[in-house]
């Protein structure tokens, strides 16, 4: 199978996504990892990268179709990145999105990166729209929309394992004879 785990900053999607996938014994692919090496080997804070982007589109593109490629040649992998539900598109088996309320994950942020919480929401929120209007200028993707996903884990309410045990439940219950058709992804315009 091929499973993507999306969400915003703080959500908790790498803890996540890397759980799952040792579950699983899948291999797993972050695109955040991708795009903050991207970032650090040119020299840059991911604030001042993503500002980049905006500038330069193929900065999200080249991240963007690495993704896509990985998800229409590869199988038991957990993908995990803002955009992997939507790069992915009908390769994907299952789609998870992770989420929690803003403060929460701000408060995630600002301690997993050692900075004050104005700091950390400064530059999530500074970030979220930076990202959010390349989507959508870009692949015509509403970063908003979550009728593409299978799964929506509001990750403030369970510890990682549960949430981990409940997505586990969704992948080894899931049946492709009983699945009546996932929601398809359409109007991207994957133009790499």
């Amino acid at each position: 199978m091929l499973i993507t785990v999306s969400g915003p900053a703080g959500s908790g999607k790498t803890t996540f996504a890397e759980a799952l996938a040792d579950a699983l014994g899948y291999e797993y692919v972050s695109g955040g990892d991708i795009f903050r090496s991207l970032a650090d080997e040119r020299g840059h804070s991911l604030v001042e990268f993503n500002k980049l982007a905006e500038e330069d589109d193929q900065v999200d593109r080249d991240l963007d179709r690495r993704l896509r490629e990985i998800a229409s040649e590869r199988d038991d992998v957990v993908l995990e990145s803002r955009l992997a539900g939507w790069m992915a598109g009908d390769h994907a088996d299952l789609k998870f999105w992770l989420d929690a309320p803003f403060e929460v994950r701000i408060d995630r942020v600002a301690d997993r990166e050692d900075k004050s919480v104005d700091t950390a929401r400064r530059e999530t929120s500074e970030r979220a729209e930076s990202e959010a209007k390349r989507y959508l200028e870009y692949y015509n993707i509403d970063i908003e929309d979550r009728s593409i996903y299978d799964l929506v884990i509001n990750t403030s309410r369970w510890s990682p394992a549960t949430e981990v045990e409940i997505a586990l439940s969704a992948v080894e219950s899931y049946d492709p004879a009983d699945d009546e058709g996932k929601t398809p992804v359409t109007a991207v315009e994957y133009d790499f």
